[in-house]
């Protein structure tokens, strides 16, 4: 059957309607363009005099400023003040460059009243894929203030006199993932007053220390890797309901991971806690933690230590080992030592389900009163390597409504 003349005009009409739609814009109400005004812009930082007037031009509505490759060098900070903003480079080949020496930070993101009222907020900044280097009298190289939702990632930050990145009063959500953060004269990162945050797949490599986290809550940091730090790894203080796991934490000279000043309610779990010098976790002011399914491999002098501060700490499902490889072969030719547990004044702690194997000395050391200790389950051998005398595989002796049970110990131990 042949379509009549007036269907196919009436087809026609359709088409014809349906291309228009497409090509007819959207257009608000006045009182929906009212509130729109000013709009949000693009700024292509290659057509300002300087990369301050650029920051400068963004409208109160915010906008995306893109940072063309070169080196930019800073001799006063640059301060962005706008919210809804993102700030991209062109990776490391877009350098901000501090020659500051009078420990001032080289960017600055804050609210613009943060002097006057340092309550103040503004949400939403983003800052991306560039680089920002110091020198050793040189501040921050990234310090945010009162910014909510403040989202880092892609930065390289290095060789600054200060920390790298510094977050403050940051209390809604901020997120600082895949950047690298290295050669820092204080912490790779500062967390001080912020909630809710995530530090996710950056590199952190022979900062002082590579992560300070004070006064916060609800910290997530997962998958990193942390290395060569020059004092801490992770250090934690007054706060609560947080995860450090996954992480790849090798050589600091002191203590990988340090709870202190009242904390609770943190897991520390599935991490690998490498040929650290000092201390693998030290607990010094945890309540309420957990210490899981942790890899102590090569820790030197005490791969975990709960402290007279400290308490109500559970320990299960971990490895404590030296390097070796099976066969009577150790990885590393020197036979490092290797560390156990140090229970030091401490109570109501469960220690179970653990491996303890090749260590220097003992594999648990209960140290001064210590109180309700559940010892139980756990599997001891090779032991002693490094001392004179065999000493006992675990030291629970004085301790006051505690038990010790079907632990296995090689009998030599």
């Amino acid at each position: 059957m042949k379509p009549t003349r007036t269907l196919i005009v009436l087809s026609m009409l359709l088409v014809a309607g349906a291309l228009a739609l497409r090509r007819t814009p959207v257009r608000a109400t006045s009182a929906e363009a009212d509130a729109a005004e000013p709009a949000a812009v693009f700024i292509d930082a290659a057509k300002y005099p300087h990369l301050q007037a650029a920051f400068d031009a963004v409208p109160e509505r915010g906008g995306l400023v893109r940072i063309p490759p070169g080196d930019f060098v800073l001799s006063e900070p640059l301060v962005l003040t706008r919210a809804e903003t993102r700030v991209e480079g062109a990776g490391a080949a877009t350098h901000l460059i501090n020659r500051n020496e009078e420990g001032r930070p080289a960017l600055v993101v804050r609210p613009p009243d943060w002097k006057a009222n340092p309550k103040a907020k503004i949400w939403r900044v983003q800052l991306a894929d560039f680089r920002i280097s110091g020198n050793p009298a040189s501040g921050d190289g990234l310090l945010a203030q009162g910014v909510n939702e403040i989202y880092v990632h892609g930065l390289s930050v290095d060789h600054n006199g200060a920390c790298g990145i510094n977050l403050v009063d940051c209390l809604e959500d901020p997120r600082v993932a895949d950047s690298i953060i290295t050669y820092n004269g204080a912490a790779g990162l500062t967390l001080l007053r912020n909630h809710d945050v995530v530090v996710n797949a950056n590199q952190f490599e022979e900062n002082q220390d590579a992560v300070r986290c004070i006064d916060c809550c609800n910290l997530c940091m997962n998958g990193n890797n942390v290395d060569d730090h020059l004092r801490y790894g992770v250090v934690v203080e007054k706060t609560y309901g947080s995860v450090i796991s996954g992480n790849m934490i090798e050589q600091c000279k002191a203590a990988a991971v340090v709870l202190d000043q009242d904390c609770h309610g943190i897991a520390i779990s599935a991490n690998v806690i490498a040929h650290n010098y000092a201390l693998g976790v030290d607990l010094r002011d945890a309540w309420g933690c957990t210490v899981s399914a942790n890899s102590f491999a090569v820790v030197e002098q005490r791969a975990l230590v709960v402290g007279p501060a400290s308490g109500r700490i559970t320990i299960t499902g971990n490895n404590f080992a030296n390097s070796f490889i099976g066969d009577g072969r150790q990885r590393f030719k020197n036979d490092a030592p290797a560390s156990g547990i140090l229970l030091d004044a401490t109570s109501d702690v469960a220690v179970s389900g653990n491996v303890f194997t090749g260590l220097a000395g003992r594999a648990v050391e209960v140290q001064g009163p210590c109180r309700r200790l559940l010892i139980a389950d756990n599997v001891m051998a090779d032991l002693n390597r490094q001392t004179e005398q065999k000493l006992p595989a675990l030291t629970p002796e004085g301790t006051e409504g505690s038990i010790v049970r079907d632990n296995v110990i090689q009998a030599d131990g």
